[in-house]
């Protein structure tokens, strides 16, 4: 039984062995070498990096702030909706037709619905 197990093995080994050139194996060679290298400089280059902790200056929410009042919403005096100051819809709507809210409930009481496009509302 092994014998003719080892008896189907040698010809496949032999096809393999005859079949792969020197060039070959030395290309296959240089290419791991180079992917090994590359990626260990990699390595080494990290261990140099210096981190820097974040550092947190102020304590304001976000959004624009005039005076003492914080801009947190803003609405169009034509349309139904508010949006975070930094959507994409709110971009859209022409300075001289922007109303801001400085919560939720404000915009809410004076009949604006939160944006279906504004992410986080």
């Amino acid at each position: 039984m092994l014998t003719d197990l080892v008896k189907k093995i040698n010809p496949v080994r032999n096809k393999i062995s005859n079949g792969v050139k020197s060039e070959e194996i030395i290309l296959i060679l240089v290419i791991i070498l180079t992917a090994l290298s590359g990626f260990a400089l990699g390595r080494i280059s990290a261990l140099g990096e210096e981190k820097f902790p974040i550092k947190i200056e102020s304590g304001e929410l976000p959004g624009t702030q005039e005076g003492s009042v914080i801009k947190s919403f803003v609405g169009s005096k034509n349309g139904a909706v508010y949006h975070y100051p930094s959507c994409p819809g709110a971009k859209q709507i022409k300075e001289e037709n922007r109303i801001y809210f400085s919560s939720r409930g404000e915009a809410e009481k004076a009949g604006y619905r939160p944006a279906a496009n504004c992410p986080g509302l």
